[in-house]
């Protein structure tokens, strides 16, 4: 499986692509940060990253893009730029029909350090462990995308699997709703065959 990991933001939005193995392989193919300057237009930075986003969509055809799910934080505008720039990535994604999830920063943590509260230093060096670099991924926002892309492919199985037991729970209450209806038409059914 190939995933597409995006840090988004406004002034740097990291991009990788790494490709899953068996178990918990994992194999860095690239990676990027995306930098657009704060004295530019908004709608032009979003361009910035938008057409970057879908050269990479169209160059290295991910099966997936796994990007960070924006919660809180305490400066509004920050929040708003991130979120600009996760959903003009999600857009260009559903338009080439590529499933895009989004993950928490602390499950990125979580799946790549252990723990859900580790500093950005910690999740860089397990990212840089885990992929075997020669090298830490600089800046911070290149070893996020990278530890997106990890966290997607490890969880991967498990989003699965609850995708599937949701579609099958849907699937015994429609059968139960249907023979409750059936049982509560019963009666009545009876009632005018004996009259």
């Amino acid at each position: 499986m190939r995933v597409m990991g995006v840090d988004p933001g406004l002034t740097r939005c990291g991009l990788s692509l790494i490709e899953g193995g068996q178990g918990r392989q994992v194999t860095a193919l690239d990676v990027d940060v995306v930098r657009t300057p704060s004295d530019v237009a908004l709608p032009q930075r979003l361009l910035t990253i938008s057409d970057t986003a879908e050269y990479w969509m169209d160059t290295h055809r991910p099966d997936v893009i796994a990007i960070e799910r924006v919660f809180s934080q305490n400066n509004v505008s920050t929040v708003m730029g991130t979120a600009q720039a996760g959903g003009v990535i999600a857009l260009a994604a559903a338009r080439r029909e590529i499933d895009v999830h989004f993950h928490t920063p602390s499950e990125v943590k979580a799946a790549v350090t252990g723990n859900g509260r580790a500093d950005k230093a910690q999740v860089t060096a397990m990212v840089t462990k885990i992929l075997a670099l020669q090298q830490k991924p600089t800046p911070a926002d290149a070893a996020d995308a990278l530890a997106l892309a990890i966290c997607h492919c490890w969880r991967a199985p498990m989003i699965a699997r609850m995708a599937q037991a949701e579609l099958m729970a849907a699937e015994q209450k429609r059968r139960y709703q249907a023979r409750l209806k059936d049982a509560r038409a019963r009666p009545a059914r009876a009632a005018r065959g004996a009259s």
